[in-house]
């Protein structure tokens, strides 16, 4: 369990653009309603994959008692993947330990003029790709409140540790995030007026990578079929 205390520090931040599942466009007409169907159907199946492996764990928070909306829950586009490369090599056979944020949960509370306090759940699927060096690896993310796409009023780090078992080289993971605080100016300021944005601490060659919509599956290369060496768009 995680406890995060926010206190009022302001950082100006340029907010990059925010989507849960953005692909990259693909060709015109008939083309890329094809790929638009190719899409849906490997997304459906991923989905359907997650589930029985999630189980029902990704239904909402019980909603809390608040008196009034609570803050908008975002995953950062650029931040929403984490592919290692060895050699900085954009091929499946290359990758090494990788991750997808799949979901978020998140509930508050607050009344009269105390400040917001909010519980988050963020669902990761992990990856080992055949690069991985051994079963381990402790991931890395940030938790940011903004003043709806201006300004950071705080930012902290977590540490995401994890063992795949034997045989396996993909697994779920839920990380619970308690007790964020949020101050208010006023008993007149609604949670509507922050966001709570979550992603991977990535490398600047990470972000873009994300940006272009590339994407690899979060266990690639592990069962590489042949030629299937460039990444998905």
């Amino acid at each position: 369990m995680r406890r995060l205390l926010l206190l009022a520090v302001a950082t100006v931040m340029t907010a990059a653009p925010i989507a849960a599942n953005a692909q990259y466009p693909g060709g015109a007409g008939g083309g890329r309603q094809a790929d638009d169907d190719k899409r849906q159907a490997q997304d459906d199946a991923k989905k359907k994959r997650r589930d029985k492996d999630w189980g029902d764990a990704q239904a909402p928070l019980q909603q809390l008692k608040n008196a009034g909306p609570c803050p908008f829950v975002k995953t950062l586009y650029d931040a929403s993947r984490y592919v290692e490369f060895k050699d900085d090599r954009e091929a499946s056979a290359s990758v090494g330990f990788s991750g997808e944020i799949q979901g978020v949960s998140a509930g508050c509370q607050y009344k009269d003029d105390e400040p917001i306090r909010m519980v988050v759940d963020v669902l990761f699927e992990l990856g080992k790709g055949p690069q991985a060096g051994g079963g381990a690896k402790t991931f890395h993310y940030w938790v940011a409140v903004t003043d709806r796409n201006r300004e950071v009023i705080t930012r902290q780090t977590f540490d995401l540790p994890v063992t795949f078992p034997a045989g396996k080289d993909r697994v779920f993971v839920t990380d619970h995030i308690s007790n964020i605080v949020i101050p208010r100016g006023s008993a007149t300021t609604s949670g509507a007026n922050f966001e709570v944005l979550i992603g991977f601490d990535v490398t600047p060659r990470m972000a873009e990578f994300n940006r272009q919509g590339k994407r690899f599956r979060v266990n690639a290369g592990s069962a590489l079929a042949a030629g299937d060496t460039s990444p998905h768009r």
